[in-house]
């Protein structure tokens, strides 16, 4: 477990408190029977985004607070406990880092301090067909074609566009671009982005620097997920009876709670490990980050499935959150690559 400053574990407290008591999970639920088709609440949004969530990564200058990529994730780790539905990820983390580390100056000036103050939503366009293939990519500089699942691509008005011959900002507004809201499962800002000879600007960062920082902040919020859904799962072997006695009592429960926990330590040391080496700019964060998702998305699985089935027939019901982290979990270990995906680039990262 990485060792935090004492400004990180305040920041960690005052995350943790503000989910649970303005963003629990009855909020997100509010908020998918709204028919909201942002996919997040621009309120909560707001309130984040003046708490300073919104700038972590970004440097005073631009209006941010420059505390690193660790810190985010120490945020996005919370959020992922109640499933708040925010572009936190998308906008905070790759959007800010793809303009920090590509962007020139003038760039820099007109976009970063409009994302701290979180007047700016952006989405992260890569994937071109149904499973992820960043090294299939087939749109060009010309910004012609379709870009599938952009995570608030919705809402977006800054879109981050990965192509062939590199990576680019585009305005929300840019002529030719259309989009498509989509229904997704965990009800969040899922949208298709078509392509017609968008205007761009290039950024100087590569398509696999901000997969990376994507899949670290991503397997950050999934810890959060899985966390939270193994804790809910606990109270209950703890209350729930059978048989005249507490079914935390029965030692095949007692041994798959303790799979779970241990899986989840193990993938604290992966999450932790991947956002450190980002703000130590390391040579292995591309290992690290594979490793990272890979793990999280196996352990959010494996803790998802177990929380539907240890709580019997109440986890197969809407009324119960049981379903909600498992809709949100099969969604996430597929974005931005699955555990498959991942354990075969750390293999070919490894050269094994």
């Amino acid at each position: 477990m990485a060792v935090l400053t004492e400004e990180q574990t305040m920041l960690r407290d005052a995350a943790k408190a503000w989910t649970q008591e303005k963003s629990p999970v009855t909020a997100f639920r509010k908020l998918r029977d709204s028919g909201n088709t942002d996919g997040y609440d621009r309120a909560v949004w707001k309130e984040m985004a003046e708490m300073g969530w919104a700038g972590i990564v970004i440097p005073e200058e631009y209006g941010g607070t420059g505390l690193g990529t660790l810190t985010l994730g120490i945020v996005l780790e919370e959020t992922g406990r109640t499933l708040t539905a925010s572009p936190l990820l998308s906008t905070a983390l790759i959007a800010a880092s793809a303009i920090l580390l590509g962007g020139n100056e003038a760039q820099k000036k007109e976009w970063l301090p409009k994302i701290a103050e979180g007047s700016v939503i952006a989405a992260f366009a890569i994937d071109e067909g149904p499973h992820h293939h960043p090294d299939r990519l087939t749109m060009t500089k010309t910004l012609s074609g379709t870009k599938r699942f952009v995570a608030d691509g919705g809402a977006a008005n800054l879109i981050i566009v990965a192509t062939k011959d590199g990576v680019f900002l585009v305005d929300g507004n840019a002529k030719g671009l259309t989009r498509q809201r989509l229904h997704s499962v965990d009800s969040r800002g899922f949208a298709n982005l078509a392509f017609e000879n968008v205007a761009a600007e290039p950024l100087s960062v590569s398509v696999d620097q901000l997969l990376d920082l994507a899949r670290a902040g991503l397997a950050a919020e999934m810890l959060g997920t899985a966390t939270q859904a193994f804790e809910i799962t606990l109270d209950y072997l703890k209350t729930r009876t059978q048989f005249g006695q507490l079914i935390g009592t029965f030692q095949a429960l007692q041994h798959r709670a303790a799979k779970m926990y241990t899986e989840l330590e193990l993938t604290r040391s992966c999450v932790e490990a991947a956002l450190t080496a980002i703000d130590n700019n390391a040579n292995d964060i591309a290992q690290l980050a594979s490793l990272a998702k890979a793990k999280a998305s196996e352990t959010l699985h494996l803790v998802s499935t177990e929380m539907v089935q240890m709580h019997g027939g109440i986890g197969m019901t809407d009324a119960h959150d049981a379903g909600l982290y498992l809709k949100r979990a099969r969604v996430v270990e597929a974005l931005y690559g699955s555990a498959s995906f991942h354990r075969d680039r750390y293999a070919t990262l490894l050269n094994y």
